[in-house]
């Protein structure tokens, strides 16, 4: 059975393999989760003057760094200046040297969504009129080629040693106790705390190439690895190592104190029992509660370290989308991780420990528990990723989702297999029970009167020695009467025949020295050596007895049947939890469905504004500024975007004559359509930082030709208004 059992195995796990590496395969060019909804210009677009900067709107927070953001003229000169700033939200800018001459610009911007993964894109807008351009925007990304590959492996393996850690060590004190004491559950979950260690050191390593040049030389950089650790994907890193420190600790008291106090067979009981196997004292009792708290918090620690750096920490509802995943993530280690256990108990647990169908009946019980849990938190979490039915189908993470969720419902099919084959090896297990009561009883019966028969025989043999004991003593003495007889009768012979007689009566005690019995010493030493002998032959009947019984036990327990159809069921739940755990891993690094409609609904509206010729709808106005005091000189530029009716986002930037950004007393806004007799409507920007103000959700009422008018003081008495018209709408 094992010979026919072994390819099997080798095959789907093989199968099961090959699966999960060409998903993985697949996932690195959709591992961005913030996208890029909007920018000013508007991809595409084709402004009349030059604009002084340059602005990115993402659907999620950023990072960014020095070179995050670049724009390059046509012939590939960079023409940015400064470092990117975060206006406001989700916005962030570039200043441009003033002075852009006409031409097509590209915009080429790389930065770390707030959920951990790299962005990275570019787009072109012209001045004037497009022209040639020799810069190439299809780059590849810091994410694409074996920097991402081996980051994206590296996840999969993390979360395969998480499930495998936290799941086998909640199946062995939940469900099954004296799995503790077996080496091939031991050999299990410390095989998923190397994995989650190694896997976790590893993307410690590649974070810093992962993010940015995408170079395996950069791998091993000390300055990217010291930047690393002050992002928040650093931080949770970090805190998974020493969290992984703890669950050692806990691995050590599980297989060690904890086993020590577990039976080595585990007795079944009722189908009401709802304990794990622990009928211990209170020591036990208190080392098992104690293991179980100890264990819970250090897996809710490391389930958070993906929660509080990845989908949940971003978004809708991000407080209450923390713990949900926590929760989310425990049940799926207790449910594959729990399974994963079973599986090997069953086909790797000795015959002395074996499996009982009690445990897999808790394990059952455990896993439906988990099951709900999955279904309320991943229904949850779908609404928050996905946002609309539609996404469902539209969107690549949808699509994932719909995959993952057709491995769910076909793993709890399969479990509802194996719950019926636990109960069919119950329902064997009382009628072997009963069996093997029957066959024990008559042994019993065959056994007494086997020894009654024994015992009979040994009365009679020594039954059958006293009565040869008898005669010899009774030809003994007839012996010693005829000798007796004999020497009366010699003395009555005359005196002449007594030496004849005499030498003739002295030959007797030489005949009965020559047949004397041998010493009782030497019989007691013979029969020592024979008993040894039996002893060592005893010994290793024994030994090849139990082996035997052994085997025999083992071909048995392949043999039955009901245990033969659990442990295909379940081993065919372990390969679809493979795939399953694979899905998930591509699933976290895909863009979420509602990012994905959102930036598509900006770029449509980009395409249509370029189409019909309004550009990005946004207006810059430069105008050059003189108070009269000293420093009374510069140049104020402003930015409305999208220069509409309705909300607009206003932008102000002050520069001395050199260029550099300044910071004056005071700015001031003012709008008026003198067609209509509307305004002067006052605007006062927020100072953001050296040289620039700004202001949200400006209300401009109507389309029309706007004067803007910007109010500069230079010192208590030194101010100036300048103003220029703009087209709004």
């Amino acid at each position: 059975m094992t010979q026919t059992i072994a390819p099997r195995v080798r095959t789907l796990v093989l199968l099961v393999l090959a699966v999960a590496g060409a998903l993985l395969a697949g996932a690195a060019p959709a591992s961005a989760h913030a996208a890029l909804t909007g920018s000013d210009p508007a991809q595409g677009a084709v402004v009349d003057t030059a604009p002084s900067q340059v602005s990115l709107t993402f659907s999620e927070p950023i990072a960014v760094g020095d070179d995050s953001v670049r724009v390059l003229d046509p012939k590939g000169e960079r023409v940015d200046k400064g470092d990117p700033a975060n206006p406001s939200g989700t916005t962030y800018s570039v200043r441009l040297v003033s002075g852009l001459p006409d031409g097509t610009y590209t915009v080429a911007y790389q930065v770390v969504s707030a959920d951990s993964h790299p962005v990275a894109g570019a787009f072109t807008f012209s001045i004037g009129a497009p022209s040639e351009t020799t810069v190439s925007v299809s780059a590849q990304g810091s994410d694409d080629g074996l920097v991402g590959w081996l980051y994206g492996f590296g996840r999969y393996v993390s979360y395969a040693g998480f499930v495998v850690l936290a799941g086998g060590a909640a199946f062995v004190l939940a469900c099954w106790a004296p799995g503790a004491r077996v080496r091939a559950v031991q050999r299990l979950v410390v095989s998923g705390w190397l994995a989650l260690t190694a896997a976790t050191l590893g993307l410690l390593m590649l974070r810093g190439s992962y993010t940015t040049s995408g170079k395996v030389g950069d791998v091993f950089d000390l300055e990217l690895l010291g930047d690393v650790l002050q992002t928040k994907t650093g931080a949770a890193l970090v805190s998974r190592l020493l969290l992984l420190a703890a669950a050692a600790l806990f691995i050590a008291v599980l297989f060690g104190a904890y086993a020590r106090t577990a039976d080595a067979v585990e007795p079944d009981r009722d189908a009401e029992d709802d304990g794990g196997g622990d009928d211990g004292g209170p020591d036990k009792r208190d080392l098992t509660f104690g293991l179980a708290l100890g264990g819970t918090v250090v897996a809710a620690g490391l389930a958070a370290s993906w929660a509080m750096s990845e989908h949940a920490s971003q978004g809708l509802q991000a407080g209450v989308a923390m713990p949900v995943d926590v929760v989310h993530l425990l049940a799926v280690a207790a449910w594959l991780g729990g399974l994963t256990a079973l599986l090997v108990a069953l086909y790797r647990a000795p015959v002395e420990t074996p499996v009982g169908r009690d445990a897999v009946r808790r394990f059952s019980r455990l896993a439906f528990g988990s099951v709900v849990t999955l279904a309320v938190t991943g229904v949850y979490q779908s609404w928050r990723q996905l946002g609309s039915w539609s996404a469902f189908t539209d969107t690549r993470y949808g699509q994932l989702l719909l995959v993952k969720i057709a491995l769910v419902a076909v793993m709890v099919a399969v479990a509802f297999l194996s719950r019926r084959w636990t109960q069919r090896l119950a329902d064997a297990r009382v009628s072997e029970a009963a069996e093997e009561a029957e066959r024990t009883e008559a042994t019993e019966r065959v056994e007494e009167a086997v020894r009654a028969e024994e015992a009979e025989r040994a009365e009679e043999a020594e039954r059958a020695e006293e009565a040869e004991r008898v005669k010899a003593t009774v030809r003994a003495k007839e012996a010693v009467r005829a000798e007796a007889t004999e020497r009366a009768e010699e003395e009555k012979q005359p005196a002449g025949t007594a030496p004849a007689e005499a030498s003739g009566t002295s030959e007797v005690p030489g005949a009965s020295m020559a047949v004397e019995p041998p010493k009782a010493s030497d019989a007691s030493d013979a029969e020592k050596a024979e008993a040894g002998q039996d002893s060592v032959r005893a010994a290793q009947l024994a030994r090849q007895r139990a082996a035997a019984e052994a085997a025999r036990q083992k071909r048995l327990r392949d043999a039955d049947p009901n245990r033969f159809g659990l442990r295909r069921s379940v081993l065919a739940e372990a390969g679809v939890a493979v795939v399953l755990l694979a899905v998930t891993t591509v699933l976290t690094q895909t863009e979420p469905g509602r990012t994905e409609q959102d930036a598509r609904a900006a770029t449509a509206a980009s395409s249509s504004a370029s189409a019909t010729g309004q550009g990005s709808g946004a207006v810059s106005l430069t105008m050059p500024f003189d108070t009269g005091g000293k420093s009374g000189k510069g140049v104020v530029s402003i930015d409305l975007d999208p220069a509409q009716a309705g909300d607009n986002a206003l932008h102000v930037y002050v520069e001395g004559p050199d260029g550099t950004p300044v910071d004056v007393p005071e700015v001031k806004i003012a709008l008026t359509l003198a067609a209509q007799n509307i305004g002067p409507l006052p605007v006062a920007p927020d100072h953001v930082t050296t040289g620039h103000w700004s202001a949200s959700r400006v209300q401009i009422p109507m389309a029309g030709d706007w004067k803007v008018e910007v109010t500069v003081r230079t010192s208590d008495i030194d101010q100036v208004t300048v103003s220029k018209n703009a087209q709004i709408g």
